[in-house]
């Protein structure tokens, strides 16, 4: 919990509206005098970006940091036990789409918020990352997982469920996150049919159209080789790490194991696996229900139904769901990847 102190308290809560006129949406910021009308394909990466540039620019000390819906109140979210944990920065979706908020938010205060993510320091970042201060390094002894490239995932998995719409499928989630990590500083996408075919996803040119018409990138051609695109989203060119380290992280997301799940597996079983295996340590892992709800883009009991459907694939030996804290916990088997004969039980 973080106490009052002799400091003057400095707010870190920063908002925008999109405000529907002729010709597009106007963005409004309660700081900024103009408001510009942009095109409504881009409204929401240019509601995020402008977000981040308040928060880049209004840096502050760790110490000074506190959680602003305590200081306001708490009228963010319902009551719970209290402030607790390291203070983030929250995203949070209001008004279907219309209002966008990013504040300084305690990680209890921060996982009681409905349509709230926690956005990564390194979508933030401008250079090269740092460790927070404070926080310590991953621990070097929990293979079979690589923490960097594993809490690279996670990170954007947490991002994506508030940049993408709620009814984004799994299918265009797995497209989405690695398009994210793989592109260039220019926010440009190539990937080849055959990796598209690895991925169990070549011709699915229904997935390129769902992630055009929420406005988070444009496909430069229909008939190119490979698949060539432009991210709309501005928010993810500013990740911090350089984009060899993100490409290790898409490979790492392709085979997370021991939780690699096969490739003919449903989108949905996949994009499961890949958000337990990031939130998971050496043999079990937990998380918060309503946040793999988000990553995961399933209401709470499909996610259950997945992972019944794990467990029955031998990719997780069990699981949990703690009603009073909200929390799922898992456990992981200790033995080699399942079979094909598994694969396909799960599957069926």
């Amino acid at each position: 919990m973080r106490l009052a102190s002799t400091h003057a308290a400095v707010q870190r809560i920063w908002t925008v509206h999109l405000r529907p006129q002729t010709g597009g949406p106007a963005l409004t910021c309660p700081r900024c005098a103009h408001s510009p009308v942009l095109p409504a394909a881009s409204a929401r990466s240019a509601a995020l970006t402008h977000l981040a540039r308040h928060a880049r620019a209004d840096t502050l000390p760790g110490y000074l940091r506190i959680c602003q819906c305590r200081a306001l109140g708490c009228h963010w979210h319902p009551r719970h036990r209290g402030c607790a944990g390291p203070v983030l920065l929250a995203l949070t979706c209001d008004r279907g789409g219309r209002a966008w908020r990013l504040a300084d938010a305690c990680a209890a205060c921060a996982a009681a918020m409905s349509r709230t993510a926690v956005v990564p320091p390194t979508l933030l970042g401008t250079g090269r990352a740092q460790p927070a201060a404070g926080m310590a390094r991953p621990a070097r002894t929990t293979p079979p997982f690589d923490p960097a490239e594993q809490q690279r995932v996670r990170e954007m998995l947490t991002y994506l469920a508030t940049a993408l719409p709620r009814f984004s499928s799994p299918a265009a989630r797995l497209l989405a996150l690695q398009c994210a990590l793989r592109a260039d500083h220019h926010g440009q996408i190539r990937l080849p049919h055959g990796f598209l075919r690895g991925m169990r996803l070549h011709g699915r040119a229904e997935l390129w159209l769902e992630l055009e018409h929420a406005g988070w990138l444009h496909r430069l051609s229909r008939r190119c080789s490979p698949v060539q695109a432009q991210l709309l989203d501005a928010a993810v060119l500013h990740q911090a790490p350089g984009r060899t380290a993100r490409i290790r992280a898409a490979q790492w997301a392709l085979r997370p194991a021991p939780l690699a799940a096969s490739p003919g597996l449903p989108c949905a079983l996949r994009l499961t696996a890949l958000a337990l295996a990031a939130h998971s340590t050496a043999g079990a892992g937990g998380g918060e229900l309503d946040a793999l709800t988000r990553q995961c883009g399933q209401p709470p009991q499909q996610l259950e139904d997945l992972l019944d459907q794990l467990v029955r694939a031998r990719l997780v030996t069990a699981w949990h769901h703690h009603h009073d804290s909200g929390e799922v916990r898992w456990e992981l088997p200790a033995h080699s990847p399942p079979s094909e004969d598994a694969a396909r039980e799960a599957g069926a």
